[in-house]
């Protein structure tokens, strides 16, 4: 069975930083597809990057140049957000498409999600 477990997710002011986690446990199969999601309420869920397996990475241009995503091949992938602003401020989950990151932005490519961790960005 496979599971995702976020961690990192706080309160900061801002401008700073946070460093979110993602452990993948379950998964098997030889490539995939991880990214990051982000809902904050009343809004609908924004896809904010991607990573494959192999390397690739994907952004949203609203955090280009701001969050980088990277992972080990413990099967961590991680997201690091810089200079945050109260915008960025929703519960960040991770997900996993056991294919390739074609259309890593779309919700319904993803079989396994974590449950999540608040992000809450203050002015």
């Amino acid at each position: 069975q496979v599971q995702l477990v976020e961690s990192g997710g706080g309160s900061v002011q801002a401008g700073r930083s946070l460093r979110l986690s993602c452990v993948a446990s379950g998964y098997t199969g030889s490539s995939r597809c991880m990214a990051w999601f982000r809902q904050a309420p009343g809004e609908e869920r924004e896809a904010i990057a991607a990573i494959h397996s192999f390397g690739s990475t994907y952004y949203d241009y609203s955090v280009k140049g701001r969050f980088t995503i990277s992972q080990d091949y413990a099967d961590t992938v991680y997201l690091q957000m810089n200079s945050l602003k109260p915008e960025d401020t929703a519960m960040y989950r991770c997900a996993l498409d056991p294919g390739a990151c074609w259309a890593w932005s779309r919700p319904s490519e993803y079989n396994y999600w974590g449950q999540g961790t608040q992000v809450t960005v203050s002015s």
